[in-house]
């Protein structure tokens, strides 16, 4: 009888044009359980602050995959902040849970989208920062802060409700000051339209004041970086509440103005907590794909004018600074098709043949990591630098309008130190009832 030889599998030809170099370059990850995955990211520990980004605000996988990168950055590499693209006074919510500091009065994240920070995947990541904490000094702890404007009314009641527990008097200059903005705190979009119009008193001059007030109290009586959690709450909120008037009233003027105000916004905050932790401090992001990739890279800075938290963090701490991009090709995503309106699950459309996201799915694998590090992989930087459509999806997602309302032309080697890649994604899993907010808008056109 002739001899029967083993079969073997010949490997599969790389296909053509940038799918090929992709192909070539990426490094499959393994289950998010494995400790390997976040392994994988280790070459990115020695920053200072990493940025971990998404395509849209509603995928399962995004969720956890950030959960195993910041859980190795943490436990490994000694990273001690974990900003969001979330309302401050929300996430201190969540930092008294993971710190086990006093409770905040009020619902975290009761206001539309809700499913964005309550579902089950963040929830897993953040019942383990507590056990995580659980052994450690106070001091020693990894702090949840929110780095985002929008909520007025919360941010203006922590600045009254310190005032009133350490200076009466204070307090009630500050309910003066504040009440210019008072009728407009639950629906701060109505005070954009009166200053605009003429028919309203702007409130610089009182916000202002109550921030240098705020301020020049923090630099009296809490030396830098001794962790005076109430009075840098107290001190953010003022600066929130300052900086959320101008956002809400350059909405009304149009153009880059609102969009600027509010990545600036981000970027300083950030700034002030690394500063309030000390020579220590290192954070892990995480935001929206246009928030975290250099706006430079994309048509969002040389066209719009408008720059974003990436590029600020790689101006301010050059190489210390890592920007990681996540997309995907089709799934399912959590989303809602207007402004307040209730969650909905759809289908995520196959992406563009044109764009980058096609590009990934040609390459062949379910899921990777590709690093674009200068040095890296130069083949694949080179064939990644001519700028191709890129898709963001917000809160919101309409897929009948999806190549105008959610692709933008970016050059994904120099907007991203590394791009994660998932090619089918399925929805997050809310917690409870997903609420319906108030009326505050966010920034039009994609909800990002």
């Amino acid at each position: 009888m002739p001899d029967i030889l083993p079969h073997v599998e010949e490997p599969r030809p790389l296909p053509r044009g940038p799918a090929g170099q992709i192909a070539a370059a990426a490094e499959r990850l393994p289950d998010f359980d494995d400790p390997a995955f976040g392994r994988m990211f280790d070459r990115f520990g020695d920053a200072r602050v990493v940025l971990l980004g998404e395509s849209s605000h509603g995928a399962s996988e995004f969720y956890r995959a950030r959960a195993a990168i910041t859980r190795w950055l943490v436990e490994k590499r000694g990273f001690n902040i974990v900003a969001l693209e979330a309302d401050w006074p929300d996430a201190r919510v969540l930092d008294a849970r993971v710190r086990g500091g006093k409770a905040t009065a009020g619902k975290a994240f009761a206001r539309f989208p809700s499913w964005m920070w309550k579902n089950r995947e963040f929830d897993s990541f953040l019942a383990w920062l507590s056990g995580h904490n659980a052994s450690r000094s106070r001091s020693d702890r990894t702090g949840v802060y929110g780095l985002d404007l929008y909520n007025l009314a919360g941010s203006m009641r922590a600045v009254i409700d310190y005032l009133d527990r350490v200076d009466p008097t204070a307090a009630g200059v500050a309910r003066e000051r504040y009440g210019c903005l008072t009728p407009w705190a639950q629906e701060p979009q109505a005070y954009g339209r009166m200053a605009v119009s003429g028919r309203y008193a702007g409130c610089e001059g009182p916000v202002t004041s109550m921030l240098a007030d705020m301020l020049a109290r923090q630099v009296r009586e809490r030396p830098r970086g001794d962790g005076d959690d109430a009075l840098m709450d107290a001190a953010q909120s003022a600066r929130l509440v300052k900086d959320a008037e101008a956002y809400y009233r350059a909405m009304y003027y149009g153009g880059a103005e609102a969009w600027n105000l509010r990545d600036t916004h981000m970027f300083e905050t950030l700034k002030a907590l690394m500063e309030a932790r000390g020579r220590h401090a290192r954070a892990v992001v995480w935001a929206h794909n246009s928030h975290v990739g250099d706006a430079r890279a994309t048509e969002m800075g040389p066209v719009r004018d408008e720059l974003n938290l990436g590029q600020l963090c790689r101006q301010h701490w050059g190489e210390q600074a890592r920007l990681i991009g996540l997309g995907t090709h089709t799934g399912a995503v959590a989303c809602a098709s207007d402004w307040d309106g209730p969650m909905e699950v759809k289908a995520v459309r196959p992406s563009l043949p044109e764009s980058l996201e096609r590009q990934s799915h040609n390459a062949g694998l379910d899921r990777f990591l590709l690093d674009l590090r200068p040095g890296a992989n130069s083949s694949v930087r080179r064939a990644l630098t001519d700028p191709r459509l890129q898709r963001f999806i917000g809160v919101i997602y309409r897929p009948e309008t999806e190549r105008w309302s959610h692709y933008v032309e970016c050059r994904l080697s120099e907007q991203y130190d590394a791009w994660v890649w998932f090619d089918e994604t399925t929805a997050v899993t809310p917690l409870g009832a997903q609420t319906v907010g108030v009326g505050e808008d966010e920034t039009w056109p994609f909800g990002l």
